[in-house]
């Protein structure tokens, strides 16, 4: 029977090597704490992120519109359900998760600034206890936060839990999916002058709350992860990476960003 310093050294020597792991009997507890942390917070958004969608099937623009709401729905739960199959399997009680959480919940006014802070016991990132209120905010949510989380979630795609990786490869696809949409809306939104500045003060919003999801830079905690090769890239890094894209993009729309500084 392997010891506990034997079964480290040999993990982290995979994990050193680039060998990804595959079955729980491979980590240590620690690697499986953190593991199940990274995908809980993953699963528990992307439930929580379909239930803030479902209102605007009914209340898109068009039946064009109405049918891409339903498929960014469906995505999104499909991710859900493939990320808590992962937690499953790992021995986490994934049924009793959900019904002890209230994983529909939104803040009761869009006027509420929780800047990192969670208000519910769940996992998800916390821009997702922010209400949907006006089509504006679907497509800068669809912009922004589909963005900000495809920059986070694109280091899973490398990790060093390979039954993640292979997950991740589809959910980032439809992700891309998601964020062309929004582009594609921001972009009629900001030309037509009866809504460039409600697509101005929006973008203000949302952009200045995904800036706030990537963490601290210099985290201990993400230290760790890197150390664990369940991320491969500081918090400020990907936060950067994500504000360099989107600054471009808004500057060929016309489009400012605000000013973030960090709480």
């Amino acid at each position: 029977m392997r010891t506990k310093t034997s079964l480290e050294q040999d993990m982290m020597a995979k994990i050193a090597a680039g060998e990804p792991l595959e079955h729980s009997s491979e980590m240590t507890e620690e690697y499986k704490e953190n593991l199940i942390h990274l995908m809980l917070m993953q699963a528990d958004s992307e439930l929580s992120g379909g239930y803030g969608y479902v209102p605007w099937i009914m209340k898109a623009p068009s039946v064009e519109e109405k049918l891409i709401v339903s498929n960014i729905v469906k995505d999104e739960i499909r991710h859900a359900k493939a990320m808590y199959g992962l937690l499953s399997d790992l021995g986490f009680d994934v049924q009793s998760h959900i019904d002890a959480q209230q994983l529909d919940f939104r803040l009761e006014t869009d006027s509420s600034d929780i800047g990192t802070e969670r208000v519910k016991n769940d996992k998800r990132v916390n821009i997702f206890y922010y209400p949907i209120e006006t089509w504006t905010d679907f497509v800068m949510f669809n912009f922004c936060m589909d963005r900000g989380a495809g920059h986070q979630l694109e280091d899973a795609l490398t990790c060093s839990y390979a039954p993640w990786r292979r997950v991740m490869e589809g959910i980032f696809k439809e992700e891309v999916v998601h964020i062309g949409h929004g582009e594609l809306w921001v972009r009629r939104l900001a030309e037509d002058p009866a809504t460039r500045q409600d697509c101005q003060d929006t973008l203000n919003k949302w952009y200045l709350r995904t800036m706030q999801i990537f963490g601290r830079p210099g985290s201990s905690r993400n230290a760790l992860y890197r150390k664990l090769g369940l991320k491969r890239r500081d918090n400020d890094e990907v936060r950067q990476a994500f504000h360099k894209e989107v600054e471009e993009f808004c500057d060929k729309a016309g489009l400012r960003l605000p000013e973030w500084q960090a709480s």
